[in-house]
């Protein structure tokens, strides 16, 4: 569970703007607030499963913009990447290190 709100508080940072206002409240209210179903729809007057399937689309919509735009993937990779580039960096490994700022240049 904790892997899903994580990722899902990523694709929202990323791709928040592409939500409408309402969609946006919801989100941050249950994922950033940590407000429960009951508490947003009391906050907005509709139904608890007005709340959850807002928020269950909005989930799966999100998830449709990381497919085609793939920006949450391409950050887990930068930031794999500059690991390895420190740890390379401690260990003196020139050659590694060249290679990873190739990769990280190439990041499609």
């Amino acid at each position: 569970m904790l892997e899903k709100t994580t990722r899902i508080n990523y694709l929202f940072d990323f791709y928040h703007d592409l939500l409408t206002p309402k969609q946006k409240n919801y989100m941050d209210l249950y994922y950033l607030e940590d407000y429960s179903l009951g508490e947003i729809s009391e906050t907005y007057d509709v139904s608890r499963q007005a709340v959850y399937d807002n928020i269950r689309r909005t989930e799966a919509m999100l998830e449709e913009y990381e497919e085609k735009l793939g920006l949450y993937r391409r950050f887990e990779k930068r930031n794999h990447i500059i690991k390895d580039m420190k740890q390379a960096l401690e260990r003196g490994q020139l050659d590694e290190m060249n290679s990873l700022i190739d990769q990280l240049e190439n990041l499609d």
